[in-house]
């Protein structure tokens, strides 16, 4: 095992994506994992190793999947582990609902102490389903507002330094409409949580009325809040591919992300979610699909895992369960297509 693959892996994320109008108290967000004990890393890492997930002297690739917190939330460790992972995602409260159950005290500690021991990190929290930060209806957006500012004090209680959001549909009244709804609602919710975890805007297919599909659009947004320095970004592959940017070979990809640096920066990159397409490039069609059976394929996801950053920024897979594969099948291939390059 070289030394050099553990200390690029690991640190390569959090210390290249700064410059200096992210020099703030966000620091700690990314600093704070290189902080974590090199033993508990090298621990879990030889743990792979014997299992057969990692290669013995590879490069560590940050790679997960979003599990369940069923049972208690501290389970979605457990899950994480048995699945091999490196990182992972989970929605904090059941996502189909508005109403969400109260953190229990021993969980929330049982969380952190697997969070301190696992060498699994970072973790993502996500947003339920039903939030509209761009809904013109009146309730629909409260709630979603309430919702956003709940989640944001849930991750920060267990200890999650990242919240990935949606930003929804404007339900036909205008992106002028849109984006109002969408930045008062995100400047409230900062506000009014005070807390430092960072809210993370996943870009969209481009489905009808949704917002957040172009560079552009989620630059606006940024750029138009009190606290931009509090605002990161997901990138979705799938969404990107069917919103029309091209991810499927070298060129194609250097020519979407130098797109990507330019317009948004690569400082306020913290994640991608790793998802092939149903839909074909441009399609709109928010449909994922397993990796390398869409129209992404092999050779897209060879040079993702390949590209700089993309490829050492944790990757979280939100591919189906079904009879063509699971969780397991998909993080392997993507293990399989990262030792192939």
């Amino acid at each position: 095992m070289k030394e050099k693959s553990l200390v690029i892996k690991f640190q390569e994320t959090p210390l290249s994506c700064h410059d200096s109008m992210l020099q703030n108290n966000f620091d700690i967000i990314d600093y704070m994992y290189i902080q974590k004990s090199l033993f508990v890393r090298i621990h879990y890492y030889v743990r792979l190793i014997v299992l057969g997930i990692a290669p013995l002297g590879g490069d560590l690739l940050k790679l997960g999947v979003h599990v369940s917190i069923a049972g208690s939330v501290d389970r979605a460790f457990d899950r994480a582990e048995e699945r091999g992972c490196d990182t992972f995602q989970i929605f904090t409260r059941n996502p189909r609902g508005w109403k969400s159950k109260d953190l229990i005290d021993k969980e929330v500690e049982s969380f952190r102490a697997k969070s301190e021991s696992s060498g699994i990190e970072p973790v993502f929290g996500h947003m339920p389903y039903l939030p509209n930060l761009a809904s013109s209806k009146d309730e629909t957006y409260e709630k979603s507002v309430e919702t956003l500012i709940d989640e944001l004090s849930r991750c920060a209680r267990l200890g999650i330094p990242y919240l990935v959001t949606h930003l929804g549909s404007h339900l036909g009244q205008g992106k002028e409409i849109g984006f109002e709804r969408i930045i008062n609602a995100i400047n409230r919710a900062v506000k009014e949580a005070e807390i430092d975890v960072m809210l993370l805007l996943e870009n969209t297919a481009g489905t009808k009325n949704s917002m957040g599909a172009t560079f552009e659009d989620l630059r606006f947004i940024i750029e138009s809040l009190d606290e931009a320095n509090r605002i990161g970004i997901c990138f979705d592959t799938c969404h990107a591919f069917a919103a029309g940017y091209d991810l499927r070979n070298e060129e194609a990809l250097q020519t979407t992300m130098e797109k990507f640096e330019e317009i948004l920066g690569f400082q306020r990159l913290r994640v991608v979610h790793a998802n092939d397409s149903v839909g074909k490039l441009g399609s709109r069609l928010d449909r994922h699909e397993h990796i390398g059976f869409g129209y992404i394929g092999d050779e897209g996801f060879k040079v993702i895992l390949k590209h700089e950053v993309l490829g050492s920024l944790p990757l979280i897979l939100e591919t189906p369960v079904d009879q063509a594969g699971d969780d397991y099948t998909d993080l392997k291939k993507m293990r399989d297509l990262f030792q192939s390059i």
